[in-house]
């Protein structure tokens, strides 16, 4: 007879939902420099004003602000949805390893379910 011993439960190196769960955690934690912003929001209305989309007779810098705002808080929805998506997903954790699902998938199923039902365009 071949006595079998089942890997510890939630250990990182034994169980491989816990080993994505940590790496799940470290691409989310990953923001865009503000520096990379700032660029984005000033080409963004250049092309707006040079473009003839837009009359703007204030200074530009001002726009960029407004601009980079917008920005900021559109990155900010989604964050906070990651969020949800994340705590709703991790409080069925033990279901989801029974099932042996996919949890990066379970993840972007929640997440466009979500969104769709709340309106948003990611």
């Amino acid at each position: 007879m071949v006595e079998c011993q089942l890997p510890k439960l939630n250990v990182a190196g034994s169980n491989p939902v816990s080993r994505f769960l940590n790496q799940w955690k470290y691409l989310f934690s990953m923001r865009i420099q503000k520096e990379l912003l700032d660029r984005i929001a000033k080409k963004i209305v250049a092309a707006l004003i040079d473009g003839d989309y837009l009359v703007w007779e204030d200074r530009p810098e001002k726009l960029e602000a407004i601009v980079n705002d917008v920005i900021t808080e559109d990155l900010m929805v989604e964050d906070q949805l990651n969020d949800e998506v994340r705590l709703l997903i991790e409080s069925r954790t033990k279901e989801y390893e029974r099932d042996m699902m996919d949890y990066g998938r379970v993840f972007q199923m929640v997440k466009t379910k979500l969104a769709r039902e709340r309106g948003l365009i990611l």
